[in-house]
């Protein structure tokens, strides 16, 4: 029996998420390139400074610091992604396991595992768990590895061995299918520390490691197969390219909603 990965409920989110923005960001961005009216309400302008000045402040960190503070729909962290910031410092190792540690224990992630777990048990998949307190804590616990392993193995542990940059450039301009294209293709392609193009071994290979090491240890004991093994490796990279997908468009979704939001 195959095991239904807790990430999988992430994947399905993402996807409807990234319908939305694909369907939404070319009215978006006709939208931006309106030129602006003669007389705007002062509340508008006040609006478009604060945009500009959180924009300025995402720069200027990903500048000094080379991480971000920024969050993805104003809750899940998205520490590890660069906005337009040009040229910046390549990350130590230690900046590495500090910013995914800082990521994988966010107070944000202790409820977003919860829920994870609920959707699982709900549906009582991974049925070698149990039920009640117990399969609940088994399923709270499993989704929690699994999430946590594989960001050190992708993002701290192989770009420290192989000298690859685990951060996510956005693009920010172009089309909308070339930006999509372009956050896709991540997944196979990277930056070393040194910033030239290569071959993403670090999400290949530590998706891989991560998906054996959760399916041969702490995973029901008839759902360790090889082709089970496969199949959380091919969700862990599918929902890791959804998720740069959400990265290159959330500052303009991000932008949108900040101005939407500010009293008019």
């Amino acid at each position: 029996m195959t095991r239904q990965l807790p990430l999988v409920r992430p994947v399905h989110f993402s996807a409807t998420v990234i319908a939305i923005l694909l369907l939404a960001l070319p009215t978006l961005a006709q939208q931006d390139q309106t030129p602006a009216q003669q007389s705007e309400p002062s509340s508008q302008r006040q609006s478009e400074q604060r945009k500009a000045g959180q924009d300025d402040e995402n720069k200027q960190q990903a500048q000094q610091s080379g991480t971000s503070n920024d969050r993805l729909f104003f809750t899940l962290p998205n520490f590890l992604t660069v906005e337009n910031a040009g040229q910046v410092p390549p990350l130590t190792t230690g900046q590495k396991f500090k910013t995914v540690t800082r990521a994988a224990f966010d107070y944000v992630e202790f409820p977003w595992y919860g829920a994870l777990a609920g959707i699982s048990q709900a549906e009582n998949s991974e049925a070698g768990y149990g039920q009640g307190a117990s399969g609940y804590a088994k399923r709270y616990g499993a989704a929690f590895a699994d999430g946590t392993i594989e960001n050190f193995w992708v993002n701290a542990i192989l770009p420290s061995t192989l000298h690859q940059d685990p951060r996510y450039f956005q693009m920010g301009k172009g089309s909308v299918w070339h930006r999509t294209t372009y956050a896709i293709s991540r997944i196979f392609i990277t930056r070393s520390d040194s910033g030239h193009s290569q071959f993403n071994y670090s999400e290949i290979f530590g998706s891989a490691i991560a998906a054996g090491i959760s399916t041969y240890t702490y995973h029901p004991q008839n759902e360790r197969t090889v082709s089970n093994t496969a199949s959380v490796w091919g969700t862990e990279m599918g929902y890791d390219a959804l998720t740069f997908v959400i990265k290159e468009f959330w500052p303009d979704l991000r932008r949108k909603l900040t101005h939407k939001t500010n009293p008019q």
